[in-house]
């Protein structure tokens, strides 16, 4: 037991130190390490969920202290993932009778979705490239048109992080920058973030609800996370960036390909 207290520990510093170096890699890895413990998927799912709403309210503080949200962008994103969440929940909940279909859907799930946010991080500069190329000084979407967008990108975070507690930081946030391509990197990434931690929570009290929560594992990952989010942060920068996102894109992609 012991040596499962200080694993969970040394996960969350672990995880907090990659999340302050580069920003990704929260739930990417949480989740995975949490199954490789021996924790049934939907117990990892859960657990990760309410971990990074508690960890990413922090941020929410940091980022509206500098200005760095947008909460028009905030909110018509949960009007769609908020729902979308909800929705999703009521359909694992058919499937809670049936433990091993609600791990198996959640474990296929998982692995696509990792591999999806391995070519993210590794083809991120490229994306964000892209996105630059095809905004122009004249908005592409109009008003309306930009808000229905939103809110469909919202949906399908909403499912996704839902399911699978994985998709609302290098997904998420190569769409909006697709979607909003104008947007200022560090108010795109403070909007991310912003609209993470509502949707995280929701998705998080939905299957403590079904009992798909560990709290004891939740408290041991929060007292690595801390000290790891802060010694990360502090050493940004200092590692190339083009050495650490390959390795974490290689890492994501070969536990996503196990899963699946």
């Amino acid at each position: 037991m012991e040596f499962g207290v200080i694993g969970f520990v040394v996960a969350g510093l672990l995880v907090g130190f990659i999340v302050g170096m580069t920003g990704v890699g929260g739930g990417s890895l949480m989740t995975p390490i949490l199954l490789w413990f021996g924790v049934n998927p939907a117990a990892a799912v859960g657990t990760d969920l309410l971990y990074a709403a508690i960890t990413k309210a922090g941020g929410v503080w940091v980022h509206q202290k500098n200005r760095n949200i947008d909460w028009s962008i905030t909110g018509w994103l949960a009007l769609g993932s908020v729902p979308a969440a909800a929705l999703t929940l009521w359909l694992l909940k058919g499937l809670h009778t049936d433990q091993d279909a609600l791990n198996a859907i959640i474990k296929h799930s998982l692995g696509i979705v990792l591999v999806l946010t391995a070519l993210a991080v590794l083809f991120k500069k490229q994306l964000l490239a892209v996105a630059a190329r095809l905004s122009g000084p004249t908005p592409r979407l109009s008003p309306r048109g930009l808000n229905i967008l939103t809110v469909a990108v919202g949906v399908v975070l909403g499912a996704m992080v839902t399911l699978t507690s994985i998709g609302a930081g290098a997904l998420g946030t190569v769409a909006l920058f697709f979607l909003y391509p104008l947007l200022a990197t560090r108010r795109l990434v403070g909007t991310e973030i912003a609209h993470a931690v509502p949707l995280t929570l929701v998705a998080g009290l939905g299957h403590a609800s079904m009992g798909n929560m560990d709290w004891t594992i939740l408290s041991y990952l929060l007292i690595g996370s801390l000290p790891g989010i802060y010694l990360g942060s502090n050493l940004s920068g200092r590692v190339p960036e083009a050495v650490l996102r390959p390795c974490l894109a290689v890492m994501l992609a070969m536990i996503g390909y196990k899963l699946i």
